[in-house]
């Protein structure tokens, strides 16, 4: 059998990579992933596959998994490397002492400060109406999540609007636009975690300083401010998810009725859109630590391999009728939106309440919102929207 080659400057793979990826699992679990300017990526096609491996101990993430824009100032260099590209006990420590301030439970409880954000950004929407239509990443999507990490933070209402365009440049990608937004946030973020020592109980920053405090500086204050920019960094999933999640909704007015009829199954809904159109195509490249045989391949050590969320969170083999978007779709086989493994996202509980009280008050204050256009972004690495422009 041999192995198929994807080839990410190819304008069909862009265009639609679900059916590039599904051709690619269909053929054969491994596959090979081409990056102009890169070394090729192995990567894992199928669901099972792809899940064994973001847990397999033998693939690791390091620090070349990320890329390092130019010009960071020096003295923020500290703060950069976090826990997604740490590994063994150094991750399991800090890990274990932040997951406490992510799980469902305290994302739930979160819910009642995250919707006066979505109330506040929808009560804005009609005022930036141009030509019977708004755009809604600009003017809500783009803008939730920041505001979310600015009040679990506690950053000054004063200040958010800078923070929201140190978000905008993050987002945008790598540029000069990044490299200037990294010193304001890590600055910010130092006099978040200054501030917060004696806020109440119920503050993020405020109840993992007194986990440090407890027990002889068990996070450091660089490890609280590399926190702080991992949450900016790794904290926009909900900026690309919601407006997936509202196109997917337009163009399946069947499963949108559905929702609309049953808010209960807002929840279920939300796992579904991520399935189907979350915005991970690709997990982030572990690296070989010796020489692994993969379906007959044998990966060396030292080579990079990821799994293809895209093609496992619509395999047949997980799952029946895969590519049929079903909001009532029956839990079971776990999508991998959100990875798996020790390097499970660890705000996904945040970004999935974020987008349940988002599409809710967008279907309860805009029964008629309707998407009069969208534009796709040529990213290959993130299935997102450049633009979704909506009628009220």
């Amino acid at each position: 059998m041999s192995t198929p080659e994807i080839d990410l400057s190819d304008p069909d793979v862009v265009r639609d990579p679900f059916t590039s990826y599904g051709d690619a699992r269909e053929a054969s679990p491994l596959a090979k992933i081409l990056i102009p300017g890169m070394n090729p990526l192995w990567a894992l096609t199928r669901h099972a596959d792809a899940r064994a491996v973001l847990g397999d101990p033998r693939f690791e993430i390091n620090a070349d998994s990320f890329i390092r824009p130019p010009g960071i100032p020096e003295h923020c260099l500290k703060y950069l490397r976090t826990m997604s590209e740490m590994n063994g006990p150094e991750h399991t420590r800090l890990r274990r002492l932040v997951s406490p301030a992510f799980t469902a439970r305290r994302a739930a409880e979160f819910r009642a400060r995250i919707e006066p954000i979505v109330d506040g950004l929808l009560d804005d929407l009609p005022s930036h109406v141009e030509d019977g239509s708004v755009d809604l990443l600009r003017h809500f999507a783009w803008l939730l999540p920041i505001d979310v990490i600015c009040e679990l933070v506690g950053i000054p209402p004063e200040d958010r609007p800078a923070w929201r365009e140190h978000a905008a440049n993050i987002a945008a990608g790598y540029g000069q636009g990044f490299a200037d937004a990294i010193p304001a946030v890590m600055a910010g973020a130092e006099a978040a975690v200054a501030s917060r020592r004696d806020a109440p109980d119920g503050d993020l920053l405020a109840d993992l300083i007194r986990v440090r405090d407890a027990d002889g500086d068990r996070l450091s204050e660089a490890e609280l401010v590399t926190l702080v920019w991992h949450l900016v960094l790794a904290g926009q999933t909900p900026a690309n998810l919601i407006p997936n999640a509202v196109l997917a909704l337009h163009d399946h007015p069947a499963q949108s009725a559905a929702l609309r009829a049953d808010e209960s199954l807002m929840p279920r809904a939300v796992e579904e859109l991520i399935r189907w159109s979350g915005p991970t195509l690709l997990a982030v490249p572990r690296y070989a630590t010796e020489d692994v045989e993969l379906f007959g391949t044998l990966v060396h050590k030292g080579e990079a391999v990821t799994a293809v969320v895209a093609a496992a969170n619509h395999d047949p083999r997980a799952y029946t009728a895969p590519d049929e978007l079903d909001i009532t779709r029956p839990s079971g086989t776990g999508h991998l939106g959100f990875g798996h493994g020790p390097h499970f996202c660890l705000g996904a509980s945040l970004a999935k309440v974020q987008t349940e009280a988002a599409l809710s008050a967008l279907l309860r204050r805009f029964p008629d919102l309707a998407v009069t256009s969208a534009v796709r972004a040529p990213d290959p690495g993130t299935w997102r929207l450049s633009s979704l422009r909506v009628s009220l």
